[in-house]
């Protein structure tokens, strides 16, 4: 009888392991699908929650961030909250769960749909950490996706007054004072001049052409962060595999990375992003149709990177802990 349970336990434990890996590749199938779909109608996911199609009704630039926490989202989970404000044309970049929609003292209006995102971390089982006590060596420790549903504020009423605002969009300027802070924090080796944007990794540089050069002043910076993220990278910062063949699929990666990155900078500094290399896109889509976790890989990458760069930013300007920038989710 004890056997038998035994048996029916592992059997069990089998199943919901199963199932667990299923709906984690469920949920990476669904993000990459909605994706390729925006790129497949030349719609860059990462650069369009605001202003789409000349409708300045919608929300104005800004990571998504949880109104209650005012902390932003990062990863994949600002990709889909970004994809949901242009498909259901929110006002707002700030979102709440359910429950906290009842602290903030208001609640969901009936009838509203959720978004879904994810969480996505480690975790050590007590019978790994039992086998490394008795066999020795480190416990290893097992991924896991979770997913919870977040509301838009618009989605919601009887919000209390105080919750976290979207922040001014920055008008389009010759000097935007916050981005050229971030640049000087960095502490990369940021050169002006030439004709070509790039970062060199061996001599760990950056060059991008004067103001001037640029046909719209504010690119200037949209591609100053785009090689900021590239120099994210380099071994004694993020330690990014940076020297790839033009043309492959690595390649294509890291611009992924940085294209996000760039977009995600620019969201938090009130910059609206824009796209740098779109002729990339035949190489993006070849790697996010061969796998399904390529997107949430760059997401994670490129947040990672903005968070690294806005951490610095946040200690020499503002005397802030680095964790206080961002919030890792996904």
């Amino acid at each position: 009888m004890v056997h038998t349970n035994s048996r029916a336990a592992r059997r069990k434990g089998g199943q919901d392991k199963a199932e667990s890996s299923a709906n984690r590749a469920s949920l990476y199938d669904d993000v990459t699908a909605k994706v390729i779909a925006e790129l497949e109608g030349g719609r860059f996911p990462w650069v369009q929650p605001w202003g789409v199609d000349g409708n300045m009704g919608q929300a104005s630039p800004g990571l998504p961030r949880n109104a209650l926490t005012a902390r932003s989202y990062s990863g994949i989970n600002v990709l889909i909250l970004w994809g949901a404000v242009i498909e259901l044309g929110y006002p707002s970049q700030s979102w709440l769960t359910f429950r906290q929609a009842l602290e903030a003292g208001g609640h969901v209006r009936k009838g509203e749909a959720g978004t879904t995102v994810v969480y996505a971390d480690r975790f050590v089982p007590e019978s790994e950490k039992a086998r490394a006590e008795q066999n020795g060596g480190d416990a290893k420790s097992v991924a896991f996706l979770k997913r919870f549903t977040v509301f838009n504020v618009a989605q919601c009423e009887g919000l209390r007054a105080d919750l976290a605002s979207d922040p001014a969009p920055l008008p389009e300027r010759e000097i935007v004072p916050v981005a050229e802070a971030v640049i000087a924090a960095s502490g990369v080796d940021f050169r002006v001049g030439g004709t070509h944007a790039y970062y060199a990794p061996d001599p760990d540089f950056i060059q991008v052409p004067p103001q001037p050069a640029f046909f719209d002043q504010i690119n200037y910076y949209r591609t100053a962060l785009h090689e900021l993220t590239h120099a994210t990278g380099h071994p004694s910062r993020l330690g990014r595999k940076l020297l790839n063949s033009f043309g492959s699929k690595d390649y294509a990666r890291e611009e992924l990375v940085a294209e996000m990155g760039s977009a995600f900078l620019c969201a938090a500094l009130g910059i609206v992003p824009t796209v740098r290399h779109a002729d990339y896109l035949g190489s993006w889509l070849d790697v996010l149709r061969e796998d399904n976790r390529a997107i949430f890989r760059a997401a994670g990458q490129a947040s990672k990177a903005a968070d690294w760069l806005l951490s610095r930013h946040a200690d020499v300007n503002l005397g802030l802990s680095p964790d206080t920038c961002l919030e890792t989710v996904a």
